[in-house]
């Protein structure tokens, strides 16, 4: 019997497989072919009329004042979080709201940040190229395990509470007290509030930094929203913070393009955004149900972790084939799936990150079945493929990628 656990994406291998075409699309994706192109257009269209001569030269680097005054808006209305304009920063995604954070956290002395295990494997490598320790703290179905937190020493730790990445967890309320109390004591909180607004059958958690804004650096984008393509984000920073991103995104890049912002500003302001959020939401159920019942009917004994929100599943099975060998012949069959195992440092059950959300649920379905029947041959063959690396040295021209947002 298939059990789903409802509260409770990383690298994307871009390997080819023959002359198939994958079916599973990447964890981190929504539904790409959903994006509202014709609101899209006649915003754009609407913010070229409005734009001065003077407003196409260099702005202010902390981001447009209108897109930041509609995020602050935004973060009120879905994240309970009461800031000002000038209290965010517009940056170009997640990724490189961490690349800012770098420099900055090693200037007040944080040389090693703490991250979820399982947790993602591309934030991970994110933090390692930036000269950071990574200690793996153990993730459970109430999250982030405080006490395994405070045996690391780190000053700092990422979190991903609203919808943790790849397991699905939910930070539970005293979990969070518990780790307001560990950052209470003098540490940092960078919460990534990924998957929040792709909430099913549950109302949202409220983000941590609407509880403590003085110790928690907050991360959003819109790549899951709209697209990754768009590349952009925002942060909500602790007040000591602020000066000094905002000196590191002028140096870095001037501020992020102002056509886009103001784009974005003009959906957000208008409700478009939220109304897509809404279509999105009823495509994505669909599509996990889709992928629950194949799964169910395809893989006995499979265990489903994080169906209650979220764009993938993660899946683990009591085989004893390793889900590095699982991901390798299942995409030479066409599944592009990734094995949690890329997402750990310590030892764990071997399972794999199916993505849902921007494939048909056609294709969702037939991916379980394929994925199913690979399992089932691997169990019965004296003889298995090789493995797939992480992409981190393997060196066999696999490359992880995309796994900041």
């Amino acid at each position: 019997m298939l059990r789903v656990h409802g509260g409770t994406g990383a690298g994307c291998l871009r390997r080819a497989a023959g002359r198939r075409r994958p079916h599973r699309p990447h964890p981190r994706a929504p539904d790409l072919s959903a994006f509202p192109r014709a609101a899209w257009l006649r915003a754009e269209r609407d913010v070229l009329a409005e734009l001065s001569a003077e407003d196409l030269g260099y702005g202010d680097p902390r981001g447009a004042p209108r897109l930041r005054r509609a995020v602050a808006d935004w973060l009120a209305r879905s994240r309970d979080i009461r800031v000002g304009p000038d209290d965010i920063l517009i940056v170009a995604g997640t990724a490189q709201a961490l690349t800012l954070l770098h420099p900055v956290l090693r200037a007040h002395g944080v040389d090693s940040v703490a991250v979820e295990d399982p947790g993602s494997l591309g934030t991970r490598q994110h933090l390692l190229n930036g000269g950071f320790t990574t200690p793996p703290v153990p993730v459970d179905e109430d999250g982030l395990r405080v006490d395994a937190l405070r045996a690391t020493g780190a000053s700092a730790v990422l979190v991903t509470p609203a919808h943790q990445f790849p397991t699905g967890a939910v930070t539970s309320g005293e979990r969070r007290r518990e780790l307001l109390r560990w950052a209470s004591d003098g540490g940092l909180i960078v919460e990534d509030d990924y998957d929040a607004e792709h909430r099913y059958d549950r109302p949202p958690v409220p983000a941590l930094h609407s509880v403590f804004a003085d110790r928690v650096c907050y991360l959003g984008s819109v790549s899951k929203l709209l697209a990754p393509a768009l590349r952009i984000g925002w942060m909500v920073p602790p007040p000591r913070y602020r000066k000094e991103l905002t000196d590191a995104k002028r140096f870095t890049d001037l501020g992020n393009a102002l056509l886009p912002q103001l784009v974005l500003a003009r959906l957000m302001e208008s409700g478009r955004l939220e109304r897509h959020l809404r279509l999105l939401r009823g495509r994505h159920v669909r599509r996990r149900d889709a992928m629950i019942d194949a799964l169910a009917a395809h893989l006995p004994g499979a265990v489903v972790h994080g169906a209650a929100a979220g764009l993938h599943l993660t899946v683990t099975y009591p085989q004893e084939v390793p889900d590095t060998e699982l991901a390798a012949a299942a995409l030479a069959r066409g599944v592009k799936c990734q094995p949690l195992s890329w997402h750990r440092q310590l030892p764990g059950r071997p399972g794999l990150v199916l993505g849902y959300a921007a494939g048909p649920s056609g294709a969702v379905a037939e991916g379980a079945e394929l994925l199913g029947r690979t399992l089932r041959e691997l169990t019965r063959a004296p003889s298995r493929p090789a493995a797939i690396g992480t992409g981190a040295g393997a060196g066999t021209g696999q490359t992880v990628s995309g796994g900041t947002g």
